[in-house]
């Protein structure tokens, strides 16, 4: 059963969230604020000064803002190419993350211009050097497992009243199913460090070369993780064929040889179409592309296009 459903996570809201955080670091950006995304975070561009700023939709997302700081710096230290906390500016964020009525807000440094935009061939290389580390003991404590699949209520929760409930129930009882399949999947690759969200959007291109962002979701799993994600992007989000595989030569493996993959696909499938009800509340085009999703899955027609958010 769905719980009650939060108050709406809008641009206003998320704005007045950073004003407070701001105000707690001893920022007073100077230059317009920009809205970049809004998603399981909104994320907004300071201006002056050169700071970005990560507004966590929920309470419940606190623990993973801090270890995703935590994660950036340790990545930044082994030497992987990856967005840095904005330390130096807000000294107040070494602590630990600011809060704004519970929930999380972070700072990150911003990025020089994208000379273009990036894509599988950018990827594939990060995603080497960051699978050949070796999982630590910190930072701060062990990483976790990927669970694809644990915040399908969430997401789901925020939409309550606004879906129709035979297809926020199609979904939970396909991620039971899914989440007891996942488990007993016998992996071909060792497991180990992996991004999480590996996907050419979580890639940024400037002079120096390719940087890594969105390390929330790094984690100590199946590094097939990082992989079924660009096949489900080819074959739902239109990733040309020639792109996928000018990856899968660029890694050195295609995933789809797999046995397990159909299974973490699914896993990966499901999350995804509960991921839009979030944005559904107020977003008509958001409610149109979850349904789009679940009568896909329903129907078990692997060959609908889906449409990013």
């Amino acid at each position: 059963m769905i719980s009650p459903s939060p108050s709406p996570f809008t641009e206003a809201r998320a704005r007045a969230l950073l004003a407070q955080a701001c105000a707690s670091a001893g920022l007073r950006p100077e230059a317009g604020v920009r809205l970049l995304a809004l998603g399981e975070n909104a994320v907004f561009e300071l201006g002056d000064p050169a700071v970005v700023a990560k507004v966590g939709r929920a309470a419940a997302l606190t623990a993973r803002a801090a270890r995703e700081l935590a994660v950036a710096r340790w990545l930044d230290g082994a030497g992987i190419p990856v967005v840095r906390p904005a330390d130096a500016q807000v000294e107040a964020q070494r602590g630990g993350v600011i809060t704004a009525e519970g929930h999380p807000v972070t700072f990150w440094r911003r990025l020089a211009p994208a000379v273009r935009p990036a894509d599988s061939t950018d990827l594939a290389p990060l995603l080497r050097a960051l699978h050949g580390l070796t999982a630590p003991a910190a930072p701060g404590e062990p990483l976790p497992r990927r669970d694809l699949l644990a915040p399908v209520e969430r997401w789901l929760r925020a939409a309550e009243g606004h879906l129709d409930p035979g297809d926020a129930a199609f979904l939970l009882a396909r991620r039971a199913e899914l989440a007891a399949a996942v488990q007993g999947l016998t992996p071909a690759l060792p497991p180990g460090v992996i991004h999480g969200d590996a996907l050419p959007r979580n890639v940024h291109v400037e002079q120096g070369g390719p940087v890594l962002l969105d390390l929330e979701n790094v984690a100590d799993d199946l590094r097939e993780h990082d992989l079924v994600t660009l096949a489900l992007s080819r074959d739902r989000y239109g990733v040309p064929e020639q792109e996928y595989l000018a990856f899968t030569r660029a890694y050195g493996w295609d995933v789809r040889d797999w046995e397990g993959c159909a299974v973490l696909r699914g896993a990966r499938e499901t999350a995804s179409a509960a991921w839009v009800a979030q944005q559904v509340p107020g977003n008509p085009a958001a409610l149109a592309e979850f349904r789009r999703r679940v009568a896909s899955l329903r129907e078990a027609d692997a060959g609908v296009r889906w449409f990013a958010f």
